[in-house]
C-alpha cells in the first residue's frame, strides 16, 4: 500500500501521491519540450516548486537535461556583483556536472563584464559539453529584484540567448524557465532596454475538483466518505494548493485522535464536519495557528507595500462588488498577494478561508491603522454621496468639516509623500488644502479687519482726545475774555 502523506509547505517529492496533475502541468511540458522560454509567476504557495520537480523529472525521462538556480541561495543583499555572477555559474556547473573548475576559469575570464562572462560559460562550457537539449528552471526569481545593484544585465543575457537561436543553431537547444512572484514588466526596469517581452507565460490555477479528486485517495480508510469530505475542503479552499492540502492533513489528524482511527459522518453533514475543522484549526486565532506561515505571508505581502492604502482600497471594492481585472500594476499586485484571482474578466476572492479572514471589517480596521485620516476621509466620502442622493449635483463637495487642518493637515500631507494614493485620497487631501487655503486667507482678513477696527477705535479715542482738549482750551478763553471784559469794565 502506498504511503499516503499530504505535503503542507515547500515541494512536493518525485512521484508523491498528493501531487495534483494540472493544465498547467501539460502546458509547461509541451512548451519546454519544444525549447519555448516560458515563465510561471503567480503568488506564493501556488505549488511552482512542486511543477518544477515534477517536470524536471518528465523532461529527464525524456533525455532533456535539466538544471537549476534557486536565487534564494544565491543570495541578494550581502553579494557582490562579482560573487553574484559567479555564484550563478558554480550553481549551473553543480546542477549540470560539468567537468571544470570554476573559480579558475571564472578568475581566467576576468578581462570580461560580468554579463559577458556568464554568456561566455554558458556557450563555451554549458553547451560545449552538453551536446542534448537543456532547460535551466530559475526558481524564487523574484529574489533578483532585491539586488543593490539591478539585474537588467543578467535578464537582458536571457532575452540575448534567446535571440541568438536565429543564428547560432546551439542557442537552439538551451531553454529558459522562470519562476516567482512577479511579472515580465519587473525584470527590465531600464526605459533604454527592451522590455523582457518574449516567452510564454504558462497559467498556473487552483486544484479543480475533477483535478484535485486523487486527493481523496489518502482519506480512504480515515473518513467513510472521502470524496464528499474532499468536495467540502475545496468549497472552502477554492482548490488553493497550500490550503487543500493542510485541510486534509487536519482531517487525517482528526481520525487518528478518534476513537476507531476512522470517523463516521452522517451523510450530508460532511459540510458541517469540515467548516468546524475550518474554524476551529484555521479561523479562530488565524495568526496563532498559521503555522506553516501562510495567512500571515499575505497579510504582510499587502501590509508591507509602499502602496497598502492603493491595494486595500482595491481589494474592497472587490469584496463589496467585484472589480473588472485589468493589467493595471496595483491589480497585478493584488493577484501576486495570492489574495484574489482572475474569474470572468474579474477579480474575486479566492476562497472562503480568505474572505472570512480578510473581510470587510479588517480592512477598515487595517485601513484606519495606516491612514492618519482614514475616518475623516471616510466621513466625507459619505457625506459627498449624501450630497449626490439630495441635490442634482454631479460633483458633491462634501461636508467641509471633516475636512484636514492645520497641523492633521500637514501631518497627512507628510504621511501621503512618496505613497501611491488612491483617487479619493487624492480629492480629499486636495480640497483639504483648498480648504485651508481658504479659511487661511479668510482667518487672515478677519485679522486684518480686527487690526482696522482697533486702529478705527484708536484713532477716534485721539480724536476724542483732542475735541476734549480743544473744548477745555475754548472754556478757559472763554473764561480769560469774561475776565478781561469785566476788568474793563471795574475801570471804565
Amino acid at each position: 500500500m502506498i504511503n499516503y502523506e499530504y505535503q503542507v509547505g515547500g515541494s512536493l517529492k518525485k512521484n508523491a501521491p498528493s501531487y495534483v496533475v494540472r493544465q498547467a502541468d501539460l502546458d509547461l511540458y509541451e512548451a519546454l519540450k519544444i525549447g519555448e522560454l516560458s515563465y510561471v509567476f503567480n503568488a506564493r504557495q501556488m505549488g511552482k516548486s512542486s511543477l518544477r520537480v515534477r517536470t524536471m523529472q518528465r523532461l529527464q525521462a525524456a533525455e532533456i537535461c535539466c538544471g537549476v538556480i534557486d536565487m534564494t541561495l544565491i543570495g541578494t543583499q550581502q553579494a557582490t556583483p562579482e560573487q553574484w555572477y559567479a555564484s550563478l555559474a558554480a550553481a549551473l556547473a553543480n546542477s549540470f556536472r560539468l567537468k571544470i573548475s570554476i573559480a579558475d576559469w571564472w578568475r581566467d575570464q576576468a578581462h570580461l563584464s560580468l554579463p559577458s562572462r556568464l554568456g561566455e560559460f554558458l556557450e563555451t562550457v554549458l553547451l560545449a559539453q552538453i551536446a542534448r537539449p537543456i532547460v535551466i528552471f530559475i526558481d524564487e526569481i523574484d529574489s533578483v529584484l532585491n539586488l543593490k545593484f539591478g539585474a537588467n544585465d543578467f535578464f537582458a543575457l536571457i532575452r540575448y540567448c534567446y535571440d541568438r537561436r536565429a543564428d547560432h543553431e546551439a542557442y537552439r537547444r538551451l531553454t529558459w524557465v522562470l519562476m516567482g512572484v512577479t511579472t515580465p514588466s519587473d525584470l527590465i526596469c531600464d526605459q533604454g532596454r527592451t522590455p523582457f517581452n518574449i516567452g510564454r507565460a504558462i497559467e498556473l490555477q487552483g486544484f479543480q475538483e475533477h483535478e484535485a479528486s486523487a486527493l481523496a485517495n489518502g482519506l480512504i480508510a480515515k473518513v467513510n466518505t472521502p470524496q464528499a469530505v474532499l468536495r467540502a475542503i475545496l468549497t472552502w479552499t477554492g482548490g488553493q494548493p497550500f490550503l487543500t492540502q493542510k485541510l486534509c492533513q487536519l482531517v487525517i489528524q482528526a481520525s487518528e485522535s478518534s476513537v476507531r482511527g476512522v470517523l463516521s459522518l452522517p451523510t450530508g453533514s460532511e459540510g458541517f464536519w469540515v467548516e468546524q475543522l475550518v474554524r476551529s484549526h484555521i479561523l479562530h486565532d488565524w495568526e496563532f495557528q498559521d503555522n506553516p506561515e501562510h495567512l500571515r505571508t499575505i497579510r504582510d505581502r499587502l501590509m508591507q507595500s509602499q502602496r497598502a492604502e492603493l491595494l486595500l482600497e482595491l481589494y474592497e471594492k472587490v469584496l463589496v462588488n467585484g472589480e473588472k481585472a485589468t493589467e493595471v500594476s496595483e491589480h497585478v499586485e493584488l493577484l501576486l498577494s495570492g489574495l484574489v484571482e482572475r474569474s470572468g474578466g474579474g477579480l474575486k476572492v479566492r476562497n472562503l478561508i480568505y474572505k472570512q479572514i480578510f473581510s470587510l471589517e479588517w480592512v477598515e480596521k487595517q485601513m484606519g491603522r495606516l491612514c492618519p485620516y482614514s475616518q475623516a476621509l471616510q466621513a466625507w466620502q459619505t457625506s459627498q454621496t449624501s450630497q449626490t442622493s439630495q441635490t442634482s449635483s454631479t460633483s458633491p463637495t462634501g461636508d467641509s468639516s471633516w475636512l484636514l487642518r492645520g497641523q492633521a493637515l500637514q501631518n497627512g500631507v507628510s504621511w501621503s509623500i512618496g505613497k501611491t494614493l488612491s483617487e479619493s485620497e487624492r480629492q480629499f487631501l486636495a480640497a483639504s488644502q483648498a480648504h485651508d487655503r481658504q479659511q487661511t486667507q479668510i482667518a487672515i482678513a478677519a485679522e486684518r479687519s480686527k487690526a482696522m477696527e482697533m486702529q478705527l477705535k484708536a484713532e477716534i479715542q485721539d480724536l476724542k482726545k483732542m475735541l476734549k482738549a480743544l473744548q477745555q482750551q475754548r472754556f478757559w478763553l472763554i473764561c480769560f475774555g469774561l475776565a478781561i471784559t469785566g476788568f474793563m469794565l471795574l475801570r471804565g
